[in-house]
């Protein structure tokens, strides 16, 4: 789960946030706004372009379908999605949010701050039109008519760095992320800050899959694989991961270790959307509440109020989470709990770097 540079569309494959059943979200938001609309009493016309992989991917792509899902359930508004192929240009991605424009959506939900220079063009030649970023709060996204969505994916990742160090047995942990950008070092930083506020001694492992402008890393599960295979046989016992479609490795591989070894997902309640074979081995997962950005979004041009600015989604606003499906925490949600309340009110202020 920020922001780095905009490179490739396959950095949009990351981390990422999913599943709204941990908690209510919301904005937190110090620049973010709305503005008003005669979209109210209309039947909206959202279309949504996604990053590599789009829906089925089981995390990030996941997480904004759902809230779109949800949108066209509750409120009636008509759909239209698009995806991403890797290795594609500037030119494809602006083609695909015109078009999404051009066939009389209103409103343009872009998953992945690789969109951030195609969603600043677009809503400057459609000013007519409302857009939504995921994952990008730069001056290339940046325009009245642009929601520029955020999370603070440091804080969600505080927690599960924290369970990880008090229910490790070796007091040695790993994390693997898909490409060594901004982005994914606020995953790493929060992760590390939050093991080591409960072991300071703790050995922890971080890996990157590839270096930008290779994005790769988003989309290789046999890197992932690999990677956490290393860590595992190094003394590991828990491997976080923030790579995207790669963290389908990382669960291989946790599973092909044997008992007392464990995953920690990212973006989506992994244990609800992995594999069945693997769930059983994720510990947690990092939730961060992409759904409930886009339905936001949404919700509020269904009632005359358009999302606009940098609107932030953090821990006390419901936007980042830890899950616990599997109830592998109930030795320990009231330590992490506290973590989170200690967040909430100022009192542990989270890097976003190692």
């Amino acid at each position: 789960m920020k922001v780095a540079a905009v490179v490739s569309v396959a950095a949009l494959a990351l981390a990422a946030c999913g599943d709204s059943g941990n908690g209510s979200g919301g904005t937190s938001s110090s620049s973010g706004g709305a503005s008003s609309s005669s979209s109210s009493g209309k039947k909206l016309k959202v279309g949504m372009a996604y990053d590599v992989g789009g829906r089925g991917d089981q995390s990030f792509n996941d997480a904004a379908a759902a809230g779109l899902d949800k949108a066209k359930s509750e409120l009636g508004v008509d759909t239209k999605e698009a995806a991403a192929v890797n290795g594609e240009n500037e030119a494809a991605r602006e083609e695909r949010l015109q078009q999404l424009v051009d066939a009389g959506y209103t409103h343009v939900v872009a998953v992945g701050f690789a969109y951030a220079a195609s969603v600043g063009k677009a809503a400057k030649d459609n000013p007519e039109v409302h857009f939504a970023i995921v994952d990008d709060a730069s001056a290339d996204s940046k325009g009245p008519n642009v929601d520029q969505i955020t999370f603070a994916e440091n804080e969600g990742s505080f927690l599960v760095g924290a369970a990880a160090a008090l229910k490790t047995k070796t007091n040695h942990i790993g994390f693997v992320g898909g490409v060594n950008v901004p982005l994914i070092k606020k995953f790493e930083a929060g992760y590390i800050a939050g093991a080591k506020a409960v072991k300071p001694d703790i050995k922890i492992d971080s890996q990157y899959l590839t270096q930008p402008p290779d994005f790769s890393g988003f989309g290789d599960p046999a890197k992932g694989k690999t990677a956490a295979e290393g860590m595992f046989q190094k003394g590991a016992d828990i491997v976080y991961h923030a790579a995207g479609g790669s963290g389908g490795g990382v669960f291989t591989a946790a599973k092909a270790a044997g008992p007392n070894h464990w995953a920690i997902g990212v973006d989506s309640d992994q244990a609800l959307t992995a594999p069945a074979a693997v769930r059983d081995i994720i510990l947690t997962s990092m939730i961060k509440k992409v759904d409930v950005a886009v339905y936001d979004f949404i919700k509020s041009a269904s009632e005359g109020k358009e999302l606009t600015g940098n609107n932030v989604y953090d821990l006390k606003a419901g936007g980042v989470d830890y899950s616990t499906t599997g109830d592998h925490l109930s030795d320990i949600k009231a330590k992490l709990d506290a973590y989170k309340a200690d967040i909430i009110s100022g009192k542990i202020k989270v890097p976003t770097t190692p």
